[in-house]
Order: C-alpha cells, then sequence, then structure tokens
C-alpha cells in the first residue's frame, strides 16, 4: 500500500520534558539571540509508539542560556500501525511525521512558556518552523530493537 493512501490514527499518549535547563549568567542583552532546532524520532513495535523530541537552544556568543527538549510519545492504532509495517521496519508517511513534528513543537511552545513564566526570559518563544522543509519524505524506522528513547 502506498504510504500517502494511509489513515493512520494515533493519540498523544504522553508527553516528556527530557531536558531544560536556563543559564541565566551566559544571556548578555547587548548580543545577538542564536536559536538551534533540532528534531530525533524513535519508535518501538511492541507498544506501537512513535516519539518525536524537539530540541531547542537559545545561545548568546555560542553560550546557551536555555536548553529545552519535549518529547511527544504517540500510540498508534493497531490496525494503522500494521499498514505501515514491513518486514522489521515501519513506514510512517510524510504528512503524518510532518502532523507528529508541528504538533510536538507546538507542545514545546507552550513548555517553554510554562517554564519561563515570571520570567524576563518569558519574552523568548519559538518561531514558527516550517515542517515540510525538514520532513521532506516518508521516514522509516527500523524495529529490530526497540528504542531506548522509549523506555
Amino acid at each position: 500500500m502506498d504510504p500517502k493512501d494511509i489513515k493512520v490514527i494515533f493519540r498523544l499518549l504522553k508527553v516528556t520534558t527530557e531536558q531544560f535547563a536556563l543559564i541565566e549568567s551566559f544571556f548578555q542583552k547587548e548580543s545577538e539571540t542564536k536559536l538551534e532546532t533540532n528534531l530525533k524520532f524513535a519508535a518501538s513495535k511492541e507498544s506501537r509508539l512513535i516519539g518525536v523530541f524537539a530540541q531547542f537552544q537559545f545561545s548568546c556568543d555560542h553560550n546557551p542560556f536555555i536548553v529545552l527538549e519535549v518529547g511527544c510519545h504517540f500510540e498508534i492504532k493497531k490496525e494503522s500501525w500494521e499498514q505501515m509495517l514491513e518486514t522489521n521496519a515501519i513506514i510512517v508517511p510524510k504528512a503524518i511525521m510532518q502532523h507528529l513534528c508541528a504538533l510536538t513543537v507546538g507542545t514545546a511552545r507552550g513548555v517553554l512558556h510554562a517554564k519561563t513564566e515570571n520570567t524576563s526570559f518569558n519574552q523568548l518563544v519559538l518561531p514558527t518552523i516550517n515542517i515540510a522543509e525538514i520532513i521532506e519524505s516518508d521516514v522509516r524506522f527500523e524495529l529490530e530493537v526497540t528504542s531506548p528513547l522509549l523506555d
């Protein structure tokens, strides 16, 4: 079956704050603030989970002053999982991965707000991110071993 013809039914099972650090002494008002973004993925065959982990690092002069990593753990309905399953691999359609990433980035925005609320760092927000530029094709997960990111 063509991955783009698969209707994937899922639910957000869990949100995790994998990392959060705020190092006020590294923030320099007069310096340009830079933002690095990274996405990681994991899958678990046994529990039919797909994990999307969004990491953000705000820095000044190459010194990170906010580090945030949020994970969204999505449980895939059994019928949907089986449609995406190949021998020891699962192929997740591009549009679904883009949607899961967008949900994770939005969740990270909320976590950043909550962690910096009532501080001067609350003015920092995650910009909109064009996930289509990051996820350009279907995503293949080899399922021989459970990912430690989802344990």
